[in-house]
């Protein structure tokens, strides 16, 4: 499979700054960065092709305007400072579709050859079980953006050094959807669930059985299927779950699962049987818009997209998405923004104003209980195992329709829960704190 490199500097380093120095001394326009013959290397990896390229082409898009932005200077405050430190960043994109083995492949080819200084990526949980030992061994920073399986740093790497994640478990997702749904439906007795086979559908419906059961105790799951990561047909599946309708569906897809899921079951009226709550229902409705399921609950792995709250660096970000790729920010990006923002933030506080590269272990302890801006305009924290963790508030809302003339979904009933409350303590593995009744939640 052809891996898409790209590198956003499309000019030599050496005639980047002296077209910038040439013009800055003419016009005043532009930065003039900190040590011209150094810049921050990363890799950045996403799903660029296959099923899961509905959701990585949006991360590759939001990491492009980005870091264009903050070459150019101009994100606002706090990420007004150009580059990152003063340094320019060039970016080095990967397809994260193949399968583990090829990641780890592309993982040390990343280090070793591109030599990069950092790597920002992957959106499958399996991915990241499979990469974050190898970032322990070689030492390098590798910010796990986007998957949410709690077991990376529960059972995999129990003592990050080098591997850290500025996005929250899933964890929250399956606490918050337990939460709304019996606000909604209270009386509720039975749920069902379809999810994929790998850590992260499975870690998905243990949690939020766990979480439904420890709300109401007396729920049932009648039906409960997993299938493979890519599956075009849906149809078995489908008519397991119509012939024992539960009065509520939860699944955790994401991708072109999602979306393909999505639409063999409203064709078949499951959506008339099941109260459809998806976890990462943003994506669908990112990507099939007025063809999302209506009615359904649907969250987006935090407070991104529909769900962002107005602050300067978010209107900035939705305006800028908006105005370079003609529609609004999906939650792909939001969530790459994230990553990157939480590093760099990072980064110059490790800097403490000294100017030039930071060593890596500095910036790694600058993680440590670091609160930072977002593109969302939900800070985030990195506030568990011992600051390689982030945790942050998530939303969920219902959607309700489409909105021709603005071209944008219509979201209501929308409510945001803190990350205290939604989010296990720092040392306490997330089954365990979701049975104990979430001891500790403030809520």
């Amino acid at each position: 499979m052809l891996i898409e490199l790209e590198v956003v500097m499309k000019r030599t380093f050496a005639q980047s700054i002296m077209s910038a120095a040439a013009l800055a001394c003419m016009t005043g326009a532009l930065p003039s960065f900190a040590a011209a013959q150094e810049q921050v290397k990363i890799g950045f990896v996403f799903f660029l092709s296959g099923p899961g390229a509905a959701y990585g082409s949006h991360a590759r898009d939001g990491t492009k305007l980005i870091v264009e932005a903050l070459n150019a200077g101009k994100v606002p405050a706090p990420y007004d400072k150009p580059g990152i430190n003063g340094l320019p960043i060039q970016a080095v994109f990967v397809d994260e579709a193949g399968g583990a083995q090829k990641q780890l492949a592309e993982y040390r080819r990343l280090v070793e050859r591109e030599q990069v200084d950092m790597v920002i990526g992957y959106n499958s949980s399996g991915d990241c079980n499979a990469i974050a030992p190898v970032a322990e061994e070689l030492r390098v920073l590798t910010d796990f953006f986007h998957c949410g399986n709690p077991q990376l740093f529960e059972d995999i790497v129990t003592e990050p050094l080098y591997s850290v994640r500025t996005a929250p478990t899933g964890t929250m997702d399956q606490v918050a959807a337990a939460k709304y749904l019996l606000e909604k439906m209270p009386g509720i007795k039975t749920v069902s669930g379809i999810n994929q086979d790998y850590s992260w559908g499975q870690d998905s419906w243990t949690e939020f059985k766990a979480a439904m059961s420890a709300l109401k105790p007396d729920i049932q799951y009648p039906a409960a299927s997993f299938t493979k990561l890519g599956t075009s047909d849906y149809g078995a599946e489908i008519s397991t779950l119509l012939g024992t309708p539960s009065e509520a569906l939860f699944s955790s897809f994401w991708g072109g699962d999602a979306d393909a899921f999505a639409l063999q079951a409203s064709t078949r009226g499951l959506d008339q049987k099941s109260k459809f709550v998806l976890t990462m229902g943003t994506g669908i409705i990112d990507d099939l818009g007025e063809k999302a399921i209506v009615g359904s609950i649907f969250g987006a792995r935090g407070p991104h997209g529909y769900f962002a709250r107005k602050t300067p660096l978010s209107a900035w970000f939705k305006a800028e998405y908006g105005k370079t790729y003609n529609r609004m920010p999906p939650f792909g990006a939001y969530a790459a923004a994230q990553g990157i923002f939480g590093i760099k933030a990072a980064y110059e506080k490790a800097a403490a104003g000294a100017a030039g590269k930071q060593k890596t272990e500095a910036v790694i302890a600058a993680l440590k209980g670091l609160t930072f801006d977002t593109a969302s305009g939900f800070p985030a924290t990195m506030a568990n195992n011992d600051g390689h963790q982030a945790i942050q508030a998530t939303a969920y809302g219902v959607y309700s329709g489409w909105d021709k003339a603005r071209n944008e979904a219509i979201i209501t009933e929308v409510k945001v829960y803190p990350a205290e409350c939604v989010n296990p303590p720092n040392g306490v593995r997330a089954v365990d704190w979701i049975k104990s009744g979430f001891k500790g939640a403030k809520c």
